[in-house]
């Protein structure tokens, strides 16, 4: 069994308020877990209104497989406009 995991750090220049936060987190995790079929959860102290930290993990048989998920995850966030990365951390367990 191979385990990958992502931690992201995100800034959302648009958010002016933590409903607008929330927003945006939540329609980013709920995007990605259905566009990549992992997990997804903000992982931090939601009281920041332009920052957010996400984690992901994907479980998987083979280390290129999980490698490849986690790698198109941070594609796909790094071409969300509503956010910009600011730096993510991977492992493979």
């Amino acid at each position: 069994m191979i385990v990958g995991t992502l931690r992201i750090e995100l800034a959302i220049p648009g958010a002016n308020s933590l409903k607008d936060r929330r927003q945006v987190v939540k329609s980013l995790v709920e995007h990605l877990r259905n566009q990549f079929h992992v997990s997804v959860a903000e992982v931090d102290d939601p009281q920041v209104w332009r920052r957010a930290n996400v984690g992901v993990a994907c479980v998987a048989n083979e280390t290129a497989f999980v490698n490849r998920v986690l790698d198109k995850v941070v594609d796909a966030v790094r071409g969300d406009p509503r956010v910009s990365l600011i730096d993510y951390e991977m492992e493979i367990l």
